[in-house]
């Protein structure tokens, strides 16, 4: 049996260990004699864009869209971030350009039996497209954002967590030496997990999220607020998918990308122009961006690259597909790839912000 395993959308952490570990799992001998089964595994190189521009007949596209993988080969991939596959932000599926009838034929043509595919919503919903249209799929879930319903984690979240606490440490030397404001912009989309736990773990002041809009003046007021009983510094941590009370959205530019998603972003240097307008204070703005998708994996995703790895293959074992590997209440499940792809895991205010702080909140019992 065939497996081919891509990924996805965007980098991060945490994905060459699921593709090490997809690997290792399917191609071990004690595991095979036990299954009765023989697996092969080959890599599908820059995620959906491998399958649509793969030529199966011409040896060089088969060079540049594909990889065998074997045990050897990704012995070490886990130590690493990014993806050793490359990944794209492809869309068989884009209305302006279907391109299923060829991922379809170029999955017979390849002989696969099954894809593995590890991603967020937009990978993970072409996934389960697929899969009705006959392909065996099994996902891993994969999203800094966190965003991604039917799981409690996501590759990649613990590490970019990890480097908005550190980059946010760094920040504080400096605008503490000059009794400044810096506004930091983080990721998340719509989904304000990164912003809430980066700034919860880094002790930020204000942490505005796009769950909860946010008006101007109230955090000028909290601002001045503290400048009369603590410190004369204070960082402020802003999800790009923030909004005013005006509703308005930050966005980088009007194109959309093919799963039609706009660029966001450039709400850190709005709130740090109207801090200064408001209260005078110099006020110094910092934009994580891609930071958060680098660096190697945090022990976490290794631990739960592994996890999903393994069982990923274990639901090809099993034949359980169409659904996505999943962590709930500790332990490791599956669900539907369509429950995955209904709506987004936003932030529950009544349990995790104060509304009234813009922060974390500060009793839970």
């Amino acid at each position: 049996m065939r497996i081919a395993v891509l990924t996805g959308g965007g980098d991060c952490p945490g994905l060459n260990g699921a593709i090490k570990w997809v690997t290792k799992s399917a191609l071990d001998p004690l595991l095979e004699k036990r299954r009765r089964v023989r697996f092969d595994v080959v890599g599908i190189r820059n995620g959906w864009k491998g399958l649509v521009e793969l030529e199966p007949e011409n040896p060089e596209s088969l060079a540049r869209h594909t990889q065998k993988l074997d045990e050897e080969i990704v012995r070490t991939w886990d130590r690493y971030g990014g993806t050793n596959l490359g990944t794209s932000r492809t869309n068989p599926f884009n209305p302006q350009k279907d391109a299923s009838a060829r991922v379809l034929e170029n999955i017979k043509a390849l002989g696969i039996d099954v894809i593995v595919a590890v991603g967020g919503e937009d990978t993970l919903g072409v996934l389960s497209k697929l899969h009705h249209l006959g392909v065996r799929t099994v996902g891993i879930p994969k999203t800094i954002d966190a965003d991604l319903v039917g799981t409690d984690y996501s590759l990649g979240f613990d590490s970019a967590v990890n480097i908005i606490m550190e980059e946010i440490d760094r920040l504080r030397t400096t605008a503490g030496s000059h009794n400044r404001i810096f506004v930091v912009e983080t990721m998340g989309r719509h989904a304000g997990w990164l912003a809430l736990h980066g700034g919860e773990c880094s002790g930020a002041y204000i942490i505005l999220i796009p769950e909860y809009p946010f008006a101007v003046e109230k955090v000028c007021s909290l601002l001045e607020e503290r400048r009369g009983r603590e410190g004369q510094y204070s960082i402020i941590v802003a999800s790009e998918g923030a909004t005013t009370t005006a509703h308005k959205e930050f966005v980088k530019n009007a194109a959309v990308d093919e799963f039609g998603h706009r660029s966001l972003g450039g709400i850190a240097s709005y709130i740090a122009r109207e801090i200064e307008e408001h209260t005078g204070w110099e006020t110094r703005y910092v934009i994580l961006s891609h930071l958060q998708r680098g660096g190697s994996p945090s022990a976490r995703d290794r631990l739960m690259a592994r996890r999903f790895g393994i069982a990923a293959v274990d639901m090809i074992v099993s034949e359980d597909f169409g659904r996505m590997v999943s962590l709930r209440q500790g332990d490791i499940t599956s669900v539907p790839l369509k429950t995955v792809t209904e709506r987004l895991n936003l932030i529950d205010l009544s349990k995790y912000y104060d509304t009234e702080r813009y922060n974390a909140k500060r009793s839970f019992l």
